[in-house]
């Protein structure tokens, strides 16, 4: 019997469906009660994939001539379809007849059908039936009748009110390869054993015009006997040969250990058992995530339930074909002679088609394309399943399978190794990304060389290409982590080089959350973008989600490892990728990163991927590029109050600026200025002032005392000293500033309208109220004048003035400018930018000055909120804002709870600016006058 000769067929007029048979190219032999009711045509659509194998096709009624014969439900219908094509490399039909005389006492016998395929276009699930004949009740009315006596069948529960086997109806009676009868009408008995009924091919044949037809058609009608005897001798074909169940050549199982999997093997067991002979599932994942091991272990559990267990490794169509050679050569014995694999190979496939019941199992396919032709062969004739690297291009629902969750990981480690150190060993388990055979060979190697996980771990870091690349002694040294990936990149530079490109620059980032964007210029256009990143997630490189993706740890240390033996790992192509993932950061950093609130966003997503570049990348390769980098998000770091992170990279930028652009290049001036300014940050003023007197003298020394960055340099110092308390030199250098900036900038230079600025605010310090006022009051109508009335500078000096007057003790004067600062703000930039959270937070103190508290704590309150969801809970304005509510609640006499918010805010502080930084130093001192509040008043009480 050939499968691809089982053809569906469907009567519009009669509202039923059946099953035929093609015993010619274009003629189908099946009931005739299918036909019936046709208006003169039925359609049919064959079973087998290929062109046109999924349309219907008219057909018209060929034999018999009338429409009803009261004597033969049997019927042969013409295909009519133009387009009607059937598969190449089918052998003939052949015919049989059997001998009541000489049959045996159970003849078996073999047909598949349609049930369940009553809707048209419903899901096509053919069924095989599997049954015998018996040589005293088999054969009735003188051979014209034969009765089928059912074994074994897939099929679904009987459907109440209807015939398990309706749909059936036409299909082709087979025994020992020959076709005997055509399936007319089912018959349930009260026991078990359901029985069909069949009319015998030989009854036809003396039916006048039905062997004249099937020949007119280029068929051969020539009837042989099926008996004993028709078995005996050499096999004529893949159709005669008949194998004892249990068969396989299943390897042994590649380690004895199976954690973490049970969820997996029984969905993969659940899609294989279900109710069709019809499956063909494909399970995908990442290569080394184990579904090889998986796979095995399904076929040994399950090696019972089929007639036949075959594996195949299927990395090539070569090795398909020498797979299916192999089962031909053991299914054939010695009987036959030996056959050219691609003969072979077609005779196994022959076989399969014709003796359902068994499961082929396709390991580690690269290309869905590679093995279409043969799941398209073999469809409805028993179980296939597929693994593979690659998750699309497969026909029904792929099963994924992820990496072990940590707890399995860490019991696989356990149960491999000796070494107990639970901290270790969920490190090393994170460090292999959870992936199960990087996990065994770890676990392996550890145990081989009595070595602890944490030395492993020390080498993994220290020489990840020869740790990834080493098998343990015994194991298949092909199957190292890198060699197995090596295969799958061959494979996606064949489809496209610029995706082993894309996956050499991500290696350098984190393992989440890198940005589409970045890849952009790699590809002509946003299509062509998502193309290939769909190539590298097909084959389960990397994950994809709307707007970033995600590659393997592991699969990233060595893609960034060179490796002499690897193609795609040469010095050059990293070094080249290691150079483009940080120039495609600097091309998306955001300008302004202290200020420029909505690009924050940006720098939030791009900061993981610089701190995971900048761990693997020495300090000593540092470039010109890498020192943008630093400095830029060192910058947003320390304007996010993150200063202990931000000083670290301030240092490594200014190593990397004297290094690659020297001492005296205008950057590394640029990096030494930003570097004592963090240092003023974390409040080590003293080291701050005697690095901008460092800068202030190359400043001089190179660019001359005129230049604008030696008098940015000069603004900088004088700032210092006044912070420090130094006053007086504060205002010299200020004055100095204001008038160098004026002479050489002009009056109303943005910069020298800020150094006026800055001027007033030494004289307010100085005590010099009056004068600041004055000064203020010029500096904001320079400003409203020379940048508009909404710009932030603008509003800086209105808020500035404001204060001045708070400290004068003009307080109605403060609190109406502080009013028209705020709404000015919150029109111009909005009400959570950080200019109006500020001036909000500024108007609360005027309130609270005043004594008007429940104001200012409404306002308080707020602005903490705001804050902390806008610039994050750690931000230096955010424990700020919470310093200052706790002060308004002490002030409103609700100490108990002012000391719990300035006990957090203290803590808060420490730990992110340090016990020096001078918040710091405020929040302390004004937890403990609460505190001495308490002592002297008593707790407050409801």
């Amino acid at each position: 019997m050939d499968v691809r000769r089982v053809v569906e067929i469907w009567n519009p007029g009669a509202g039923c469906s059946g099953t035929g048979y093609l015993v010619a190219d274009r003629i189908v032999l099946t009931a005739l009660h299918n036909v019936l009711g046709a208006t003169g045509r039925v359609e049919v659509r064959r079973l087998a994939p290929g062109a046109g194998a999924d349309r219907w096709a008219t057909a018209e009624l060929l034999w018999p001539e009338r429409a009803q014969d009261p004597e033969v439900d049997v019927a042969l219908i013409r295909v009519a379809d133009g387009a009607w094509t059937v598969p190449d490399g089918m052998d003939p039909v052949r015919w049989g007849r059997i001998d009541a005389a000489v049959v045996e006492e159970r003849l078996g016998c073999l047909a598949v059908g349609f049930p369940r395929s009553e809707v048209r276009d419903g899901v096509r699930d053919t069924k095989e039936i599997r049954g015998h004949v018996e040589s005293l009740t088999g054969l009735k009315s003188g051979g014209e009748r034969i009765t089928v006596y059912v074994d074994r069948v897939a099929a679904p529960s009987k459907p109440d009110g209807k015939s398990r086997w309706s749909g059936t109806s036409g299909a082709a009676l087979f025994a020992r390869g020959r076709l005997v009868g055509v399936v007319t009408t089912d018959r349930a008995r009260d026991y078990e054993a359901d029985q069909l009924t069949a009319v015998s091919v030989a009854s036809l044949a003396a039916r006048p015009g039905f062997a004249m037809a099937v020949k007119a058609a280029g068929g051969d009608l020539v009837l042989e006997d099926v008996s004993a005897a028709s078995g005996a001798g050499p096999p004529h074909s893949a159709y005669d040969v008949e194998v004892p169940r249990g068969i396989h050549n299943l390897p042994d199982l590649p380690s004895r250990i199976f954690v973490g999997r049970d969820e997996a093997l029984a969905a993969l067991g659940r899609a294989l058992s279900e109710d069709s002979q019809t499956i063909t599932q494909t399970l995908h994942g990442l290569g080394g995530v184990g579904k090889t091991t998986l796979a095995l272990h399904y076929a040994h559990d399950h090696r019972d339930e089929y007639r036949l267990v075959w594996w195949i490794r299927a990395d090539t169509p070569d090795l398909i074909d020498a797979g299916l050679a192999a089962l031909a050569a053991r299914l054939r014995g010695g009987r036959a002679p030996a056959l050219a694999t691609a003969q072979a190979a077609s005779w196994a496939i022959g076989w399969l088609q014709t003796h359902p019941g068994w499961l082929l199992v396709f390991d580690n396919v690269e290309r869905p394309e590679d093995i279409r032709t043969i799941t398209g062969q073999l469809r409805g004739s028993g179980r296939q399943l597929i693994t593979s690297r690659c998750k699309g291009g497969w026909s029904g629902d792929p099963i994924p399978l992820p990496v072990l969750d940590a707890d399995s990981s860490l019991a696989l480690l356990a149960r491999l190794t000796d070494d107990r150190n639970e901290t270790e060993a969920r490190a090393l388990a994170e460090d292999l990304g959870h992936l199960p055979l990087a996990i065994e060979q770890a676990g392996a190697f550890i145990a081989q060389t009595m070595m602890a996980v944490r030395e492993y771990r020390a080498m993994l870091g220290q020489y990840p290409g020869e740790t990834t690349d080493a098998a343990p002694e015994g194991a298949d040294p092909t199957r190292t982590m890198a060699r197995i990936w090596r295969i799958t990149l061959d494979v996606l530079h064949e489809r496209d080089p610029r995706a082993v490109d894309i996956l050499r620059i991500a290696a350098w980032y984190a393992p989440t959350g890198i940005p589409r964007d970045l890849f952009a210029p790699l590809a002509e256009n946003p299509v062509d973008l998502a193309r290939l990143l769909a190539l590298l997630a097909n084959y389960n490189m990397l994950t994809l989600d709307r707007s970033t993706m995600g590659v393997h740890r592991l699969v990233q240390t060595v893609a960034r490892t060179v490796s002499q033996e690897d193609p795609h790992r040469t010095e050059g192509q990293i070094r080249a990728a290691r150079n483009l993932a940080v120039a495609r950061m600097c091309d998306l950093l955001p300008s302004d990163p202290a200020r420029n609130v909505t690009g924050w966003s940006m720098f939030e997503n791009l900061l993981p991927h610089v701190e995971a570049l900048l761990e693997v990348w020495p300090p000593t390769e540092d470039t010109e590029a890498t020192h943008f980098l630093i400095n830029e998000v060192a910058l947003y770091l320390e304007g996010q109050g993150e200063v202990s992170k931000a000083v670290k990279l301030f240092e490594r930028g200014l190593d990397a600026a004297s290094r690659t652009l020297g001492d005296d290049n205008a950057s590394t001036l640029t990096a030494r200025n930003n570097l004592a300014a963090v240092y003023g940050e974390m409040g080590d003023t003293a080291r701050a002032l005697s690095l901008f007197k460092q800068v202030l003298s190359e400043c001089e020394r190179v660019l001359g005392s005129d230049h604008p960055d030696t008098l940015r340099a000069r603004n900088n110092l004088a700032d210092t000293h006044r912070e420090m308390g130094d006053v007086s030199r504060a205002l010299a250098l200020s004055e100095q500033v204001v008038s160098d900036r004026r002479r050489v900038l002009g009056a109303d230079h943005p910069d020298t309208l800020s150094s006026t600025d800055n001027l007033a605010g030494v004289y307010r310090e100085a005590g010099d109220v009056a004068r600041s006022i004055s000064l203020y009051e010029q500096v904001l109508a320079d400003r409203s004048r020379v940048l508009g009335e909404g710009h932030p500078s603008t509003l800086t000096s209105r808020n500035n003035l404001a204060g001045a007057c708070r400290a004068g003790g003009d307080v109605s004067r403060a609190s109406a400018l502080y009013e028209q600062v705020l709404s000015e703000c919150e029109r111009e930039l909005g009400a959570e930018h950080p200019y109006t959270l500020t001036s909000r937070n500024n108007l609360a103190g005027a309130y609270a000055e005043v004594g008007d508290l429940t104001r200012a704590i409404a306002l308080y309150e707020q602005v903490l909120t705001a804050r902390e969801r806008v610039m994050g809970s750690d931000h230096p304005d955010s424990l700020m804002s919470r310093n200052n509510l706790a002060d308004a609640y002490r002030e409103a006499g609700d100490t108990e709870r002012s000391i719990l918010l300035f006990e957090e805010a203290l803590a808060n502080c420490i730990r992110v600016l340090g016990e020096g930084h001078p918040k710091t130093t405020v929040v302390r001192a004004n937890l403990a006058v609460a505190r001495e509040w308490v002592r002297r008043l008593g707790p407050t009480t409801d």
